[in-house]
């Protein structure tokens, strides 16, 4: 079952990268795996898998202990309290909710005492929710000079989560709109910035996403089902 839902899930990726000409290797499925029991993770490993997305700390330190594979690539999706960044402890490839400047700054901190550096994605809310976390698309052009000067991260791309809509159709303009900020941050030339990464769509709206430019699609009950 896993496996179909894997597979089926990659298979709308790649109708949706062709329909506007891009290469559908140039976006990768993050399978969210939040409140999945890790033989189900390990299932959907077996089935081809390699990149997953957990959003609780202590939930993703626990699974990252138990499922070792190397060519695992585990990333953090979730919203991160700067009293946690320290259990993270270089187990993810790449944070993709890094909502403002001075967790950035508490990561990078971190990482430099570490000696390590950490790739990261800076949330945007594009939308202007109140209850969504990110930066408003002026905060992000205004410090992204400042994002640019930490040493112990590398700013790899933006990510925003869109308001939940049950028709997908509707997520359009805010892929888009962040696709649009990402050329315009790009633009400015900074330092230190490289934002090659777009993580936007989950199970309602990836193929969407993928057509506005998505590189990173973040899909769980597609695959796992309701948890």
């Amino acid at each position: 079952m896993i496996a179909d839902n894997l597979a089926s899930v990659t298979h709308h990726i790649g109708e949706a990268a062709r329909k506007t000409g891009r290469n559908p290797d140039s976006v990768r499925l993050i399978v969210v795996s939040k409140q999945v029991p890790s033989e189900k993770i390990i299932e959907a490993y077996q089935a081809g898998a390699k990149c997953f997305g957990e959003n609780k700390v202590q939930e993703a330190v626990s699974k990252t202990d138990e499922i070792n594979a190397n060519d695992i690539s585990w990333h953090f999706i979730g919203h991160l309290q700067k009293n946690k960044i320290k259990f993270l402890d270089s187990r993810f490839d790449l944070i993709h909710s890094v909502d403002s400047l001075s967790l950035a700054e508490k990561i990078s901190a971190y990482c430099e005492d570490q000696n390590q550096k950490q790739d990261v994605l800076l949330q945007v809310n594009i939308s202007g929710e109140e209850a969504k976390f990110g930066m408003t698309p002026s905060e992000l052009e205004e410090q992204l000079p400042s994002f640019g000067q930490l040493k112990g991260i590398r700013v790899q791309g933006l990510m925003t989560i869109p308001p939940q809509d049950p028709d997908a159709e509707n997520s359009r303009q805010y892929f888009s709109a962040l696709r649009e900020m990402r050329d315009k941050c790009q633009a400015m030339n900074i330092e230190g910035i490289d934002l090659k990464e777009l993580s936007m769509g989950m199970t309602n709206d990836y193929p969407i996403a993928v057509e506005e430019g998505a590189t990173l699609v973040r899909v769980g009950t597609a695959i796992f089902g309701q948890r």
